[in-house]
């Protein structure tokens, strides 16, 4: 299995079939690791991409998809910096980012996130689009360090930034800035090539992931190089066409609410065809995305 259909397949039995996940064959996932700037790093495995920020202070890591690959991300991290993982930042409560938590804090790294990554963490969730109860997380998984609006860590010679936005993916995004190197990692508020999958249960937002898209492209420049949560790695240009996407989408089923169809009828119009071919091909399929904007937007999201 290569790194992108692990990627792709993780993410959909994570969100969709708690039973295959548990079946996976984990042993067959690769870790892949892509140089982005003096010191810092992305890897790509099964789950969301990661950051490895590297260096004398040691390492500050950006999610660490799931408990079964910790022993992966070590090594792959290893690889890049014999230096211990001080900290490591979720950008959101999902599994495929924070399931390695456990295992990373028992090895003495601290986990950091929005305030309500860990109050999602904390408790029962219910997703209303899968049908699927997850059960609080352990208490060793949890957030150790939590923040309202932004955090800045100064490490290796970089100011690393990390902001919360207003609920896009989640209620609890956090984007994280490095500044020197001139790199944004977006967690899922970016998919980059795919629809994404908002989790309105999860109190997130369509209308809201297009605004912390625009947010970002305000702060990008042309060789600003983007990590999206899941994806190939981004440019500005790949985000801007993202954000086109999604704000033709709530155009063309919010014309249809206005126009007083139901939510079967909507997605049967097939209002996205336009974009199906360039976006339709990962897990989050036309008629799933149609039904997602359709609720996001009749929530008022």
């Amino acid at each position: 299995m290569n790194a992108g259909l692990a990627r792709r397949t993780a993410l959909a039995m994570a969100l969709c079939a708690p039973v295959a996940l548990a079946q996976t064959d984990w042993s067959k996932v690769e870790m892949k690791t892509t140089a982005l700037a003096p010191g810092l790093h992305m890897i790509a495995g099964a789950g969301g991409n990661l950051a490895v920020s590297s260096g004398p202070d040691g390492v500050f890591l950006i999610d660490d998809q799931y408990a079964p690959l910790s022993d992966k991300i070590k090594a792959a991290v290893a690889a890049i910096s014999p230096q211990p993982i001080r900290f490591v930042l979720n950008t959101h409560w999902h599994g495929d980012h924070t399931g390695g938590n456990e295992n990373l804090g028992k090895a003495g790294t601290l986990v950091v996130a929005h305030d309500n990554v860990r109050q999602r963490m904390s408790v029962e969730q219910f997703n209303k689009l899968w049908n699927r109860t997850t059960p609080p997380s352990p208490a060793g998984a949890l957030p150790v360090v939590t923040f309202d609006a932004s955090v800045t860590f100064h490490l290796n010679g970089e100011t690393i930034h990390a902001f919360h936005v207003d609920p896009a993916h989640t209620d609890g995004d956090s984007i994280v800035h490095f500044r020197a190197a001139d790199v944004i990692h977006m967690g899922d508020v970016f998919f980059n090539g795919t629809y994404p999958f908002v989790d309105l249960s999860s109190g997130g937002s369509v209308s809201g992931t297009i605004a912390a898209g625009e947010r970002v492209l305000a702060m990008a420049g042309a060789q600003t190089k983007i990590v999206a949560g899941h994806g190939p790695l981004a440019g500005k240009a790949d985000l801007e066409r993202y954000v086109a996407m999604l704000k033709g989408a709530v155009a063309k089923v919010g014309a249809l609410i206005q126009a007083g169809q139901a939510r079967e009828a909507v997605i049967a119009a097939k209002p996205l065809a336009e974009w199906d071919a360039a976006w339709g091909g990962g897990f989050i399929k036309p008629d799933i995305f149609t039904g997602i904007v359709y609720d996001s937007l009749k929530d008022g999201k």
